[in-house]
Formats: C-alpha cells, structure tokens, sequence
C-alpha cells in the first residue's frame, strides 16, 4: 500500500495533482517580477542600474532570437557586450562624479570633482565607433555561410538594428532617472505609472467598449475605443502624479501623460508586428505567464526617446 501512495504522490500526471494555471503563473510571477522591479528602483542608483541594466541586455537577446528564427544570424554576444556599454556609459554621464573607489553623487554647491564620470561614460562608449567595422570584419571571416542566400551586411544590420531599437531606447532611461540633484526614483516610479495607467485603460476600455479595430493586420485585439481609454486613464494619471512630484508643473506632467498615452501603444504594435513577422508568440519564456522581457517592456521602447528629449529640451 505505502508502494502506491508514493508512486501516486510522485507521478506528474498522477489524478488530482493539478498543475498550475497560466492564471496563477501570471500572478504568481507577476509579483516576483513587481517586488524585484520596485525594489531596485528605491533602494539606490546602484541597484536601478544593475537591474535594467541586466533587463535591456536580456531584451536584445530575445531580439536577436527572433532575428535567428527569421535565418539571421546577428553578432549576440558582441550586441549583448555593446548594449551593457551603451548603459553603463549613459548611467555614468548621469551620475555627474566619480571617486577612487567607486562611484558618488555631485552634492548640491559642489563644483570640485576629481573624476568627471561624463568622461568616463565617454571613454567606454568610444568602442562604439569601431562596432560597424567589428561586425564586418565578422561577416568576412565567416564568409560564405551556409544555408544563407541573402548577403552578409543584412546580418551587419540585425545586429545594429538591435541596439538602435532596444538597448539605446532603455538606456535612455536613465536620462529620465537623474535630474541636476542626481538619481531620483519617483521619476522612474511615475513613469512606470503611466504606463500601467495606459495598459489597465487600453484593456477596460477595449473589452467594455471596443468594437473599431485599431490596427487588425498588426494586432487583432486592439480597438481605437481601447486606446481612448487608455488615453484618458493616462491623463488622469499625469494629474494625479501631482502628488508624487509636485515640483513638476501640471502642464509638464500632461505633456509627458501624452506622449506615454501615444508612443506607448505604437511600441506595442512594433513589437507585435515584428513577432508576427517571424512566426513567435512570445519574444522569450523567462517569466511563465508573461511571455519575455521585450513582452513586458516594449511600450519603453517607443516612450524613453522622446521622455529623454522633453526631460532635456523642458528640464
């Protein structure tokens, strides 16, 4: 008898042992991922970074994944090298000093720095210049390869293409992070706010009351009725957002609730319509229930550019 409990008790397949749910996965994972991701926005520059840093470095290999799929074969590791440059040289240009032994912020009425980390950010993103010829010089040692027909330079151009779309793009992000007082998280913390704000509208909204089509070809789910909606939460939250940084002016604030209610959506078509163009449901797996990084993230993808040239252009 006890032989039997314990094959029954140890049987994947055994009746009565349910596996979980994609909706339990879903919330589940959802946590974790939520509890990792604010987490290492509060807790200090030092742990913002790390944590998107690793996210967009993970985003381009699910890019370069789906570009194998469709018989590219891109430079990943070199790519996956370059986009952590690219974010490591944004983030030290952001933080404005560095000491000796590690990193430090500029404190407010300092002007005398010992290591300008604008330089240093400088100095790691000068193998960029020579990226193009790297990637070449690749092409031309693995010249010809087999079971490609197309030429060689297309494999040049997936593999920029994927920094100029994914790692650039989130590197940006920590343009939005810093202001002239160094790393602020509610920054972060608001973007992230808007964007949810524009998913949880899109979704309400277009399940209510979607009926017009928003761009069937790309994504048959969307409908203009959801984007208004999401359009609206978003405004809604950019007043609200008043609260959490009333040094920003409400003209400000809705200014930036636009553009994340605009490019947010587009992003997610970009994204949709590149993994309907290679045949993939999702960009990766590592998270059950949420499909890949590029998945969740892709909305950023579209937004950071122009959220980094208003931060600029506005202060």
């Amino acid at each position: 008898m006890s032989d039997t409990v314990t094959t029954a008790s140890t049987d994947p397949a055994a009746p009565g042992k349910k596996p979980m749910s994609n909706l339990a996965q879903r919330v589940v994972f959802g946590l974790i991922g939520a509890a990792m991701l604010l987490g290492s926005i509060w807790y200090s520059a030092w742990t913002f970074a790390l944590f998107f840093g690793a996210v967009q470095m993970r985003m381009l290999w699910e890019f370069y994944r789906m570009m194998r799929e469709a018989g590219y074969k891109p430079a990943a590791l070199l790519g996956g090298g370059i986009s952590i440059i690219i974010f490591a040289s944004l983030f030290l240009v952001q933080t404005g000093a560095t000491t000796a032994t590690g990193l430090s912020y500029v404190e407010p009425g300092w002007h005398t720095v010992i290591y300008p980390g604008s330089r240093i950010g400088a100095l790691l993103g000068l193998p960029l210049l020579l990226l193009p010829t790297i990637l070449i010089l690749r092409e031309m040692a693995a010249w010809p390869r087999e079971n490609q027909n197309f030429s060689p330079f297309s494999n040049v151009g997936v593999a920029l293409l994927g920094l100029l779309y994914v790692s650039l793009p989130m590197s940006l992000l920590n343009v939005v992070a810093f202001t002239e007082t160094g790393y602020d998280y509610r920054r972060v913390l608001a973007l992230l706010f808007l964007v949810w704000s524009s998913d949880t509208g899109a979704y309400a909204a277009g399940k209510t009351f979607g009926k017009h089509k928003l761009a069937p070809k790309i994504s048959p789910g969307k409908t203009w009725e959801g984007a208004i909606g999401g359009f609206l939460l978003t405004l809604a939250m950019g007043w609200a957002l008043g609260y959490l940084l009333p040094e920003l002016s409400l003209t400000y604030r809705l200014v930036v609730a636009t553009a994340v209610a605009i490019f947010g959506p587009l992003g997610d078509l970009a994204e949709s319509m590149l993994k309907r163009s290679v045949g993939v449901k999702d960009s990766g797996r590592i998270m059950p229930g949420h499909g890949g990084l590029l998945d969740r993230f892709d909305a950023f993808l579209f937004i950071l550019p122009v959220l980094a040239l208003l931060q600029l252009l506005w202060g």
